[in-house]
Parts: structure tokens; C-alpha cells; sequence
């Protein structure tokens, strides 16, 4: 059987280097098994929250470094399954709200299992505490994440922005896309120059050239990152550290990207032509 092609979904200048040599290419050998086979994207998403929840419960039992290292192995598993349910929707054209709907469920279900395992190990109110501060960060971290992404992604496309998009959908997925949807609306006057650019592939690359430093810095806050800080904080000896690097270093990645983004917009908006993006060193010399 022919290897199915690679779909093209993730722009490779952005992504974190665990996702281009380990998770994706292991995502993608198995692929044509699991396409040969008829398993479903949605099977796909509940076995990887099965792993999931097997590195909750090794980090349970963290204090045993081999422990903490089961949990990275079944975490990594998971974030495998996560790539392979996407990629086996796109090449079923099965994708669907419910499926979107289910991986989410499932990405989120994961870490809330890990947060509440290291939780109980502390087994303190301030722990607890610092465990609900942390998810609450995540989840807002990454749902402007994603936001940011899918942004990036579609601009480099060549699609701008016609109007605000509305969230559907269950509450919680309101909810989420109304997080990562937020900074459209701030976002508009770059759409709306974007919409009115004579070369818009042209617009899209300039766009692209400006935005990927940007993007490479927001990629601190995948599902990845915090897998390996996971995992070092439990070998460290105090899975509290992980709870803090949620809490303080990306918060402030996240703050610091999302400005630097918009200022990137901000040099489109008032004039920036894609010329003196892509060349710069020419406009010297005009």
C-alpha cells in the first residue's frame, strides 16, 4: 500500500522540533495501518485519551523516578494518537464538529488527569490551589494559542479575515472558541488590508516572513513542552515546579507573543508593503 501523502495541514517553520522528528513522523507511519485497518479518528482520539490517562496515573507515583518516566512514555503516546486523528479526518474527509469536539475533549481530559494526579500527591490546600491556578493558565494559554495558530495558518494561505467569526457548538467549545476567537476582533484592520492587498500571495508571504520568529516563540506552549516539563519536574522531585512554570514563564510567553503579533499587524496596517518585508536590505538602495 502506498503511503497516503503528507496533507500539508501544519506549516513545518512554526512547529515545535519534538513534532517534526518524533510525534508527526511516528504519527505518520502509522497512519496506513490505521487507514488499512478502518480505524476512525474518533477511536483514535479515546485510545489516545486511554494513554492519557495511564501517565496520570504513573505520575501518581512520581517519587519512583521510573514511575515519572511511564508517565512520559504513555504521554508521548497520547500526543501521537493526537496527531494521528487529525491526520486520518483529513485523508477520510471525515472531519466533523463532533470529532473536533471529542479530540478536544480529549487533549484537555488528558492534562486535567495529570493536574488533578499531582494534585492528590501533594495532597495540600496549597497545592490544590496552585494545581487550579495552573490548569486555569493552561487552558487559557492554549485556547489563544490555537487561536493564534489556526490565524497564522489561514493568512498564510492567502485567506483574510471577512467578519468575526461567531462560536457554535456545545458551551465549552463556545467557550474555548470564544478565547482563541478574541483576538480577531483586534485583529480586524490587518484583515481588512489584507482583504485590499493587489498581490495577496505576495501580502500572505511578506505576512508569513514577519510572523514565523513570532510563532516560533508561541510554539513554548504546546501540549509538547509541557509533556517534557512534566516529566522534569516530577525527576526534579516537586511536580510544583511544573505548576509554576504554568503559572509564570507561559503566562509571560504567552503575553509576549500575543504583543509581538500584533505589532507585526501594526506594520502592515500603517504601510509595510511586502517588498520591505521580504527585501530589506533593497530599500536602501531605492
Amino acid at each position: 500500500m502506498t503511503p497516503p501523502p503528507r496533507d500539508g495541514s501544519r506549516d513545518r517553520r512554526i512547529e515545535d522540533p519534538s513534532n517534526l522528528y518524533l510525534i508527526h513522523p511516528a504519527s505518520h507511519a502509522l497512519l496506513p495501518l490505521a487507514l488499512r485497518h478502518g480505524v476512525s479518528a474518533n477511536m483514535v482520539s479515546l485510545i489516545g485519551l486511554a494513554c492519557g490517562t495511564i501517565a496520570a496515573v504513573a505520575y501518581a507515583h512520581w517519587r519512583d523516578p521510573a514511575m515519572a518516566l511511564v508517565g512520559l512514555v504513555f504521554s508521548v503516546a497520547w500526543l501521537v494518537a493526537d496527531g494521528l486523528d487529525g491526520m486520518i479526518a483529513r485523508a477520510t474527509k471525515t472531519a466533523s464538529a463532533l470529532g473536533r469536539t471529542l479530540d478536544g475533549l480529549c487533549d484537555h481530559g488528558v492534562f486535567a488527569l495529570i493536574y488533578l494526579s499531582l494534585a492528590w500527591t501533594i495532597g495540600t490546600t496549597g497545592g490544590w490551589m496552585l494545581a487550579i491556578a495552573a490548569g486555569g493558565c493552561h487552558a487559557v494559554q492554549s485556547s489563544l494559542y490555537e487561536g493564534e495558530r489556526a490565524r497564522f495558518h489561514r493568512r498564510t494561505r492567502g485567506t483574510p479575515l471577512a467578519t468575526v467569526p461567531v462560536p457554535t457548538g456545545m458551551v465549552l467549545v463556545r467557550l474555548y472558541d470564544s478565547v482563541a476567537g478574541s483576538v480577531d476582533r483586534i485583529s480586524m484592520p490587518f484583515e481588512r488590508r489584507f482583504g485590499a492587498a493587489e498581490d495577496p500571495s505576495a501580502f500572505a508571504a511578506a505576512y508569513a516572513a514577519a510572523a514565523v520568529p513570532v510563532m516560533r516563540l508561541q510554539s513554548l506552549l504546546t501540549a509538547n513542552v509541557r509533556v517534557w516539563a512534566v516529566c522534569a519536574a516530577c525527576l526534579l522531585g516537586s511536580p510544583r515546579l511544573f505548576f509554576w512554570f504554568e503559572i509564570v514563564p507561559l503566562t509571560l510567553v504567552c503575553a509576549v507573543g500575543l504583543y509581538r503579533h500584533r505589532r507585526v499587524e501594526r506594520r502592515f496596517v500603517h504601510g509595510a508593503t511586502p517588498q520591505s518585508i521580504l527585501y530589506p536590505s533593497e530599500q536602501g538602495h531605492s
